[in-house]
Formats: C-alpha cells, structure tokens, sequence
C-alpha cells in the first residue's frame, strides 16, 4: 500500500486538527505550517524521508499549545482556589485577573466561629422550660421531642446564673438629706438598694466591696451552677420556686447541612472556569516551549511508525530504522519540556514572587544603612 507522506509542505485549513480548539485563530493557522516545516527538517528532512503528513504535524502543535495551556491554569488554580471556592462556574477566567480574597479563609474558619458562639454559619435557637422547686434534674431531649424538634439538638449556653451583687449592696447616697434615694428611683434603682446612712467613699472602694460580696457569695454560699451531659441538665443549687430557665441549643441536622453548599459555583478544580488559551496571546517564551513540545511529540509518532517495521529490505542487506532512538528521545524531551515549564512556573507563583520582592527590599535596605549620612546643621 502506498501511503503518501510528507512531501515537503503545507496549507493548513481550518478543520486539520483533531478538536479545532485553535483552527479559527489567525496566528495559529499561520505558525501550523511553520511548526510543520520546522518539525520535518528537524526530524531529517529533506535528507531523509519523514512518515508523517501534515495532520500529523498539525495534531502535535495543537496537542502542544492544550498541554502548555493545562500547565499554565494548573498553577493558576493551586495559586487562587481558596479565593475562587464558592464563587459562580458559569464564567470564563482564563484571561481574567484573580485578586487574592480571605474568603475561602473565612469559609474555613466559619465552623470555629459556629462552635463559639461568635459567628459562623450556624443558628443558635434559644429555648426555656420551667424550673420546679425541689426538681434539680430536666430532660432536654424530651423537651426537644415535646417542641418538635427533629433531628437532634445539642445545648450550647445555659443562662443559669446567681442574682447580681448589686442588689445586695448598700447605698451610700440614701439617709442623708439630698434626695438621693428619689435620685435612684427616677433611674429605676431604687428596687436594688436599701437606704441606711452612709460615709462617702471613692468608687474604687464599691467596685471592691461588690467583688467581697460576690467572692463571699462563692465561697459561702452554694454557687448557682449546671451540669449537663448528654442534654440531660442537673441544676445547682436545687431550685425553690418556679422560674424559665433560658437557654440556646443548635439543630445537629443543620450542622450536617451546612457543610452542603449550593449548585452552581466551583467546588474543586474540576469546575474552575479554565478554557484552552488563545493562542494569539501567547508570548515568543510560550511559543518557543510550544514549538518544542510538538517536535517531541512528533519524534514520538514518528517512531512508533517506524516500529511497524524493525527493518527494511534492500538489494543484498537490510537497513534497520532507529524505532527505539526516537522513542526514547521524545520520551526524556517530554519530561523535560515539562520539569522546566513548572519549574519556571514556580518561580513566578504568588508566594514566589513575594519572597523575591522581600528579598529585593532587604538588600536595598542594606545598600542604603551602607550609605553615609548627611549631617544636618539647622
């Protein structure tokens, strides 16, 4: 059979290659038939034939320009991805400008926040029953079953406190002809205070004598206090008359559910909104890679070609075709093609350059402390 192979040169159309992600770009229709050109006499032509034809080529220099544009946003989405979580898939960013945001950060931290009470993502309920005097223990979970709660809950905050200092301390205002105590109760304290005569001291001295008393209260007295376990709530010390004791408890369901977000924004590096590159914007560093990249893409085919048959019949001999040169040569230019394209790519990362601009300004810094200082005579 009698296959045509590469005579020498081409005419790319649209059309030529394998997906036609680049066929309609200007610049790439032009470079198909220099790439061409150039993989062929690289490969020995016209000294020797090359078993290729021009779709070969073409398929090399489309797979070459994908396989730089996949390493680029790669890069691109490990650098941005906690900015980008969360954000909408149905936009194209390829040639967009990602500004590093803390939002994917605070996303992270928002069930630290949940969990404290601080913020977070997560409603806190508030909820009460009613203490009976003599009863110190209360069932939770059955209050949960009475309210119709599904699902759970989990107890958060217990408002179960003793009465406040102040409604056990004196007034040093009452008793003493200025009207004083009326001067309370027009502020709504009068309740808190009993009128006894008094000596005028500095505030200081209250704010210790509240502190006495509330220290007394916690080393004399039983301390108003609760153990919960299990959302089962012993109360301390034994309730003696009947109060709403108020508290806060979350929906466990709802904290199962928080952590599923909405359709339709990116969640991994799947759906980040990367298209293939256009190859136009391509600068001569991208295309010299390029046109590299599809050379050892076509040694590669070109050998396998060549493995169909480990020798060829001649008058008298045989000449045996370098299958296994040419396969091993494209196997270690790929590989390296590739090292050094992350390489560089990761000199030129967010992190990167910032270590690189510190470093700039640490050696200016140094430069200048070298410098003489000017003398100032006013």
């Amino acid at each position: 059979m009698n296959v045509p192979i590469y005579p020498g040169s081409s005419s790319f159309t649209p059309g030529s290659t394998p997906f036609g992600f680049y066929d309609n770009d200007y610049q790439f229709q032009t470079d198909a038939d220099r790439v061409a050109t150039f993989c062929a006499r690289r490969l020995g032509y016209p000294i020797m034939e090359v078993e290729l034809q021009d779709i070969n080529f073409y398929t090399a220099f489309e797979e070459a320009v994908t396989t730089y544009g996949n390493e680029l946003y790669a890069y691109q989405v490990r650098d941005n991805l906690l900015s980008l979580l969360g954000a909408s898939t149905s936009s194209n960013i390829s040639d967009t400008l990602i500004t590093p945001t803390m939002a994917g950060v605070i996303n992270m931290s928002q069930q630290y926040a949940s969990e404290a009470g601080a913020g977070g993502n997560l409603t806190w309920y508030s909820g009460s029953i009613m203490l009976i005097p003599g009863t110190q223990d209360y069932d939770l979970k059955a209050w949960a079953s009475s309210s119709n709660i599904t699902g759970g809950i989990e107890i958060k905050r217990v408002f179960h406190y003793g009465p406040p200092a102040v409604t056990r301390f004196y007034d040093p205002y009452a008793g003493t002809g200025l009207g004083t105590q009326n001067l309370m109760d027009s502020f709504g304290f009068g309740a808190y205070s009993p009128s006894v005569n008094f000596v005028l001291m500095p505030v200081n001295y209250d704010i210790q004598v509240v502190q006495a008393i509330e220290f007394n209260d916690t080393v004399r007295k039983s301390a108003y206090s609760f153990e919960l376990i299990n959302n089962n709530l012993r109360i301390f010390p034994i309730p003696d008359r009947a109060v709403n004791l108020w508290f806060q408890y979350i929906n466990v369901t709802e904290r199962a559910n928080n952590a599923i977000g909405p359709n339709g924004v990116i969640t991994n590096p799947s759906n980040i909104g990367y298209d293939n590159p256009i190859y136009s914007n391509i600068n001569s560093i991208g295309r010299q890679w390029i046109f590299e990249y599809a050379l050892a893409l076509c040694k590669e085919m070109l050998g396998y070609v060549r493995g169909k048959y480990a020798q060829v019949p001649i008058p008298e001999s045989a000449v045996t075709l370098n299958q296994a040169d040419l396969i091993s040569a494209a196997t270690a230019e790929k590989q390296a093609l590739i090292e050094r394209l992350r390489a560089y790519l990761d000199e030129t990362s967010r992190q990167a350059l910032l270590d690189r601009k510190k470093a700039e300004s640490d050696s200016a810094m140094n430069e200048l402390g070298k410098s003489p200082m000017q003398i100032y005579i006013g």
